[in-house]
């Protein structure tokens, strides 16, 4: 007698019933939510000026043989404080920390070109060919007061060179600024200073301070918390009683020495030489601690409001940090960089009606009429396009008329219709746009047909 498996029979526990999820209405009256406020939403009719902006700087970079760097937008915030400086504007207002959920103090990135440094050290970039030219795109965050143009998330375009010391490289980025902007319709001009190193440096910033304590009465109190801590970011003051004592501070130009002072001649040879236009600004010294020698940054040019510069206007900035690499514990690195504010360029595009290159418009619409046409044309116009056939189609438009309309507004040459009795007959029909002349064709030619008729 054959045996038989025993199988215990288990007793297994009733399903709970579970609530199903209800999504509940909203109440009469009830706001929806707003946006937070200095953030921007980059709705779809702007989207031409991002892709706009972004296409001409990959292009330039291109050009120039930069390679495209990624950082993460959250950085330990120790790398920021050590790089930044303490006493700057966006270490003590304007930063977004946060403690996570081990313990660990972090920041949403202010600047990008803190986070490159960390970069090239971390991937060993010292042992690839020097020097390293990397570019990146993308938001940076400070928590500042809202302005035009300006917001708490932002976006920038960046360019630097790593390990190269010769003022060439502060020429060539400046190059490359006057490059990107030319490209978007806009003429702009330099403000550029020179900070001197870190030795020659010293001597002026005792005069610096020694003149602002004599006047210490009428600064701001961010001054004179500035007069202890960092003598020299008294100069970057926005403050209308604060600015108007700049005018008689004295000037680093009296004590940077000499190599220095090359430096800085050799750049404005190169400057003269490209066509470069520029002035000379003494009172530039830019939000960051870690800048040395070079400084600059870049405004519309205007011709009777040149020498009226406006920091609130300004496109975006740079200059040589050639001890950032060895701050943050890597060998001495000399390098140089900048950035532009993508929302403030493409402002001042508005503004100028600078008129943006459309991409090449469609040549063919495929016009659908049914379920079994609608499932052909997913295919079809998925082959066409690999094809290098330029097509538009909308599925949403269920009568022939109404698909017309829709070809007639995109200005194509042709449309082609498929319907229930095509997908049955294997064919298709080809209609010219300009002359209302429709033909009937066999469906497995379409391609062929096509690209003779659009001559490609």
């Amino acid at each position: 007698m054959s045996k038989r498996r025993q199988f215990r029979k288990l007793s297994l526990p009733k399903p709970k019933r579970v609530k199903p999820f209800e999504v509940s209405a909203p109440q009469s009256g009830a706001s929806a939510p707003q946006l937070i406020r200095g953030m921007k939403d980059i709705l779809p009719a702007d989207q031409i000026y991002w892709d706009f902006t972004r296409n001409v700087a990959r292009a330039i970079a291109d050009a120039y043989r930069f390679e495209r760097i990624d950082t993460p937008i959250i950085e330990d915030i120790k790398l920021f404080n050590r790089t930044i400086g303490r006493q700057t504007d966006i270490i003590e207002k304007e930063m977004f920390t946060f403690i996570d959920k081990g313990g660990e103090t972090l920041a949403l990135r202010p600047e990008a070109t803190a986070s490159i440094a960390r970069a090239y050290i971390n991937h060993g970039m010292l042992n690839l060919p020097q020097p390293v030219k990397l570019w990146y795109m993308g938001p940076m965050f400070r928590h500042n007061r809202p302005q035009a143009g300006r917001y708490r998330q932002f976006h920038q375009i960046g360019f630097e060179i790593l390990n190269e010391a010769k003022p060439v490289a502060d020429a060539e980025l400046i190059a490359v600024t006057s490059a990107i902007c030319q490209d978007l319709g806009l003429s702009v001009v330099f403000a550029i200073n020179t900070l001197g190193d870190a030795v020659c440096r010293q001597a002026y910033l005792n005069e610096l301070a020694a003149y602002y304590r004599s006047v210490r009465s009428h600064l701001c109190e961010t001054c004179k918390r500035r007069l202890v801590k960092n003598p020299l970011r008294l100069l970057d003051c926005k403050e209308p009683s604060c600015a108007k004592l700049k005018t008689s501070a004295p000037q680093i130009a009296d004590f940077i020495c000499e190599d220095c002072k090359n430096h800085f001649m050799k750049l404005l040879e190169y400057l003269d030489e490209v066509g470069a236009a520029y002035v000379l600004d003494p009172s530039l010294v830019r939000g960051l601690d870690y800048y040395t020698r070079t400084v600059f940054e870049i405004f519309l040019k205007d011709s009777d409001k040149v020498d009226e510069l406006s920091r609130q206007n300004a496109l975006g900035g740079g200059g040589r940090y050639d001890n950032l690499v060895e701050i943050l514990g890597g060998r001495a690195t000399p390098a140089c960089g900048f950035a532009f504010g993508i929302e403030r360029l493409i402002s001042k595009m508005r503004d100028r009606n600078v008129i943006i290159p459309t991409t090449e418009s469609a040549k063919v619409f495929l016009a659908v009429l049914g379920e079994s046409a609608k499932r052909r044309a997913l295919k079809l116009f998925e082959d066409l396009r690999r094809a290098g056939i330029r097509i538009a189609i909308n599925f949403s438009k269920e009568t022939l008329k109404s698909q017309l309309e829709v070809a007639n507004k995109l200005m194509v040459d042709y449309t082609l219709i498929l319907g229930q009795k095509e997908v049955l007959d294997e064919t298709i029909i080809i209609r010219d746009m300009s002359t209302g002349v429709q033909e009937i064709v066999d469906y497995k030619k379409i391609l062929i047909i096509l690209k003779k008729k659009l001559g490609l």
